[in-house]
């Protein structure tokens, strides 16, 4: 995913591949995607492996992956988010278990996860990929949160 992509899910720019739709009602409201793009911007220039991706289904977009920070560990924190209509439906089980074996033959050692207590759904997703819980903590804009991690050199294509 480039700034270029950020610019045409916000309606700013046009599609790289004009095959290409968003799903209805979107993947993020404009102000999480307008945040993410500053991240992504700056994570993008310390580092030359991707740091953000699109899920697609049939040609729509419908969920996106994406880097959130970098730990003192060197391990990325990830974030991820799927358009209403998609969700309860697998993709970001599926979209996470092909993400991962790629992270893995780029160097990636690990990745971190944070999840609301309120989001068995994204628990769900990081158990069935692997991911173990490691803690948890409070933080004072989104509440109470379940941190996860996982070891990605176990992942690397031989």
């Amino acid at each position: 995913m480039t700034d270029a992509d950020f610019a045409w899910l916000l309606g700013k720019g046009p599609a790289r591949d004009p095959g290409l739709a968003i799903a209805q009602g979107g993947i993020a409201p404009p102000e999480i995607l307008a945040m993410l793009r500053g991240i992504i911007a700056s994570l993008a220039a310390a580092d030359h492996r991707s740091v953000a991706w699109l899920v697609s289904d049939a040609g729509i977009i419908v969920a996106m992956m994406s880097f959130t920070k970098s730990g003192a560990d060197g391990r990325y924190e990830l974030g991820y988010g799927v358009a209403p209509a998609y969700r309860g439906q697998g993709v970001m089980t599926r979209a996470l278990a092909s993400l991962l074996p790629l992270l893995a033959s780029e160097g990636h050692h690990g990745l971190t996860v944070e999840t609301s207590v309120d989001n068995p759904a994204s628990q769900h997703v990081l158990e069935r990929n692997g991911f173990v819980r490691t803690g948890a903590r409070d933080d004072p804009e989104d509440g109470a949160l379940i941190t996860w991690a996982i070891d990605l050199k176990s992942k690397a294509k031989a």
